[in-house]
C-alpha cells in the first residue's frame, strides 16, 4: 500500500512536468482545470495510501511480530489495537489466548484424527493409555521469539512432543495400580511440573494439565476392580461389626435397667404396702376382662374384699 501511494504521488510530479500549457493553448482553462484536478486527485489518493500504510490493527486476543527485511523485530512486539508502524514491515499475528491440545483414543476428539492416545509403561512393566488435554497460552513478552527460533507452527513442534514426553517419563514412576487408584493426581501434579520448565524454556506458559482417562489392559484392570472390590467389601464388614458392638452395648444397658427397675418394684412389694398394690393390680386387670366386649362370662377366685372395688352393675 505504501508503495502504491509513493507510486501516484512520483506519477503526480511526472504528470505535472510533462502536462505543460503555454499561452498559445486556445483551451488553457480547460487544460488548467483538468491538471488540478488530476493533481488532487493523484495526490490525495496517494497520500491517504501512505497514510492508511502506517496503520496495522491487531485483533484481541493476539499480538503482532514486526519483521523488516527479514529480520525480526524482537523488541517492538505490537498489542492489541491500534498501532503506528514502519510501512515496510511485514505483520504476522499470534494468538496469546489460552488453548488447548487434546490427545485421545476418541477418533475425532483431539486435534490428530484417530487413536491419538499416549501409550506409556508403568514402573511394574505395564503398557497404559492415557488421554490428555493441555491448556497453555503463548507468553506475550516471548512471541517475537517464539516466531523466530520455533515458527508459528510451534504446537506440533514444542506442545505435542512435550507433553507426550513428560507423561512417559512421569509414567515410568508408578505401579500400574496407583495411577488408577491413589496417585492420579499425583502424577497429574508431576506432568504438570516437568511440562511447566519445558515450556517456560520456549516461551510458553503452562496452565493446567488435565489427565482425562487411563485404560489398563483387562486383566490388569479385573484385578484392580477385584482389590478394589474386596476392600469395600472388608469396610463394610467392619461398619456392620462397630454396629453390632453398638447394638450389644445398648442391649447390655436396656437389660441393667429393666433389671434394675424389677429389683426396685421388688422392694416395694414386701409387707402390707406391697400386698395392697398387688390387689390394685389384681382388680384393674380383672375390670378391663369384664369390660371387654370379647368377654360374656369372667370367673374370678372369690374374696370378700375385692367384692366392692368391682364395680358390677356400670
Amino acid at each position: 500500500m505504501f508503495i502504491l501511494g509513493l507510486l501516484l504521488i512520483i506519477a503526480l510530479f511526472v504528470f505535472r512536468s510533462l502536462y505543460k500549457i503555454t499561452t498559445e493553448d486556445r483551451r488553457i482553462d480547460d487544460k488548467l482545470r483538468i491538471r488540478e484536478y488530476v493533481s488532487w486527485g493523484l495526490g490525495v489518493v496517494g497520500g491517504l495510501l501512505m497514510f492508511f500504510s502506517l496503520l496495522r490493527i491487531v485483533p484481541p486476543g493476539s499480538v503482532g511480530v514486526q519483521v523488516l527485511f527479514g529480520k525480526v523485530l524482537t523488541r517492538a512486539t505490537l498489542h492489541e489495537g491500534l498501532n503506528i508502524v514502519n510501512p515496510f514491515v511485514d505483520l504476522h499475528i499470534m494468538s496469546i489466548r489460552t488453548q488447548a491440545y487434546t490427545m485421545s483414543i476418541a477418533y475425532e476428539e483431539g486435534q490428530v484424527k484417530g487413536d491419538d492416545a499416549i501409550t506409556a509403561l508403568t514402573k511394574d512393566g505395564l503398557e497404559v493409555k492415557m488421554d490428555l488435554t493441555v491448556w497453555y497460552h503463548l507468553n506475550p513478552e516471548e512471541a517475537a521469539i517464539v516466531f523466530q527460533k520455533i515458527g508459528p507452527d510451534y504446537i506440533e513442534k514444542i506442545v505435542r512432543p512435550a507433553a507426550r514426553t513428560a507423561i512417559r517419563n512421569t509414567t515410568s514412576n508408578y505401579q500400574a495400580i496407583e495411577i488408577y487408584a491413589e496417585k492420579r493426581k499425583q502424577l497429574e501434579e508431576e506432568i504438570e511440573k516437568q511440562l511447566a520448565e519445558d515450556f517456560n524454556k520456549r516461551g510458553i506458559v503452562l496452565e493446567r494439565v488435565l489427565l482425562r482417562n487411563i485404560s489398563l489392559p483387562a486383566k490388569v484392570k479385573n484385578a484392580i476392580e477385584a482389590k478394589l472390590e474386596a476392600e469395600q467389601e472388608a469396610q463394610k464388614m467392619e461398619f456392620v461389626l462397630l454396629k453390632e458392638k453398638k447394638e450389644a452395648e445398648r442391649k447390655k444397658i436396656e437389660a441393667s435397667g429393666i433389671a434394675e427397675a424389677q429389683q426396685i418394684i421388688a422392694q416395694s412389694l414386701v409387707g402390707d404396702r406391697g400386698r395392697a398394690y398387688l390387689s390394685w393390680k389384681y382388680l384393674e386387670n380383672l375390670q378391663h376382662l369384664y369390660t371387654s366386649p370379647n368377654n360374656t362370662v369372667v370367673i374370678a377366685p372369690y374374696d370378700k374384699n375385692f367384692i366392692p372395688l368391682l364395680q358390677i352393675g356400670k
